[in-house]
């Protein structure tokens, strides 16, 4: 499988929105897979994440992200149910559940009903060690800052927006994988 086989035919090769996804998710890949030769005792599948990693935001085109340059119509926090959904066309049910569950440090669904977001009410957390790498390797990066890498000082200070459980996931996470 060619992840940007998959990514082209739902983003043309040389858009400007194409170049922004390749990029982050190349940063994405590098990180993650820098990230597991750090916890290499405990087996994580490689080629699982260098591929999920490349397309774990691939549902971003249908959603309504004008500095992005994404022309969809759905709230951008639902990219990852929409690229759950368009993995699972391709019978990637393992990439799906990745585009699912790397919004934010994942998301309970306590904290869908509390703050009342526009998501089925179910848990959208990662559990595999590859989404929970993936997921925290994703929050060093935007698309928007030119694939400059975030402090986790940066990081902790944009989740802290979405509440403490979002911090309390990314720090439980920066403790297992950080130098």
């Amino acid at each position: 499988m060619n992840p940007k086989d998959i990514l082209y035919e739902h983003y043309p090769p040389d858009a400007p929105l194409t170049r922004t996804l390749l990029r982050h998710c190349e940063l994405v890949r590098d990180k993650a897979l820098a990230v597991a030769e750090k916890v290499a005792h405990l087996e994580p599948d490689l080629v699982f994440i260098a591929d999920a990693a490349m397309l774990h935001d691939i549902g971003i085109c249908r959603t309504a992200a004008v500095k992005l340059g994404c022309r969809g119509t759905a709230p951008y926090i639902r990219h990852g149910i929409i690229g759950r959904q368009m993995l699972e066309q391709y019978g990637l049910l393992k990439h799906a559940l990745v585009c699912e569950r790397h919004v934010g440090a994942g998301i309970s669904r306590g904290e869908i009903c509390d703050r009342n977001l526009p998501l089925p009410r179910r848990d959208m957390l990662p559990t595999s060690l590859e989404e929970i790498i993936i997921c925290y390797a994703d929050k060093f990066f935007s698309k928007t800052n030119g694939g400059t890498h975030h402090s986790p000082e940066t990081v902790i200070a944009e989740l802290q927006t979405f509440g403490q459980q979002q911090v309390d996931r990314f720090i439980g996470w920066h403790r297992l994988f950080a130098d």
